[in-house]
């Protein structure tokens, strides 16, 4: 359960309940989510709140080359250099409404119920996506947890029921698909241009990658002995095997 929904705390969303008695997460596992990787390479991206939620949402939208704003009258020393280095841009006032305007993202990680409420709000206006951190009801999309190997990138959601249970199953996960998978993924990428240009249907290509990936001989496992040379090997005996004549 979100940490600003438990029962007793001040209600911070917009049912104004005074104290909180949990409405805002009631229905939350019954909320069918749309699963999505977004591509933010130079979209404008806006963080309301400069403390260390703040941080992390700027860390992990500069991971994704977002053009970051920061919004905020103060930031902790870390966001700080962001800003002094031009990595992100900082405007250091409080929230406005124009700050969402060319915006495709806007994320909110202040203690002002009132005003992640009028971030939710005039980002609901202009059909664009918002995240009131922790806070179900003023958001249209949640953020997985995410765990990230060169190209691979793998989320996992709770749908907001237990951050604490998604922390878990991303250390798991990453210790499960490490760095094996992501170098396979790089040399599976590498062949894609022969088999786009080679194989002339879906098909094809699919029993072509499949028949890499799921042969006799496990790449993966290839990899973990460091024997590259012979899932290149593979990947060279699948494009003979599957080459028109």
């Amino acid at each position: 359960m979100p940490a600003q929904a438990y029962p007793g705390k001040e209600c911070v969303c917009q049912f104004r309940r005074g104290i909180c008695d949990q409405t805002c997460v009631r229905d939350m596992l019954d909320t069918p989510f749309y699963i999505a990787c977004l591509k933010l390479t130079g979209r404008r991206c806006v963080v309301v709140g400069g403390g260390e939620v703040g941080l992390e949402k700027v860390e992990g939208l500069l991971a994704c080359d977002a053009d970051v704003v920061l919004i905020a009258p103060h930031a902790v020393p870390a966001l700080e250099r962001l800003a002094a280095e031009g990595s992100i841009g900082w405007e250091r006032r409080e929230y406005r409404p124009d700050d969402l305007e060319r915006t495709f993202m806007a994320i909110a990680s202040t203690d002002d119920t009132d005003v992640n409420i009028a971030v939710y709000d005039d980002a609901e206006r202009r059909a664009m996506l918002v995240n009131i951190v922790d806070v179900p009801p003023l958001c249209n999309f949640i953020l997985p947890a995410i765990v990230r190997t060169g190209p691979l990138a793998i989320a996992i959601s709770t749908a907001g029921a237990s951050p604490a249970l998604a922390k878990r199953m991303k250390a798991e996960v990453g210790e499960l698909f490490g760095e094996e998978y992501a170098r396979l993924a790089v040399m599976l990428n590498d062949a894609r241009g022969w088999a786009k240009g080679t194989l002339p249907t879906y098909q094809d290509r699919k029993a072509f990658f499949e028949g890499i990936v799921n042969g006799d001989l496990d790449p993966v496992a290839l990899l973990r002995e460091g024997r590259e040379d012979e899932v290149l090997e593979l990947i060279a005996a699948a494009q003979h095997e599957h080459a028109p004549a």
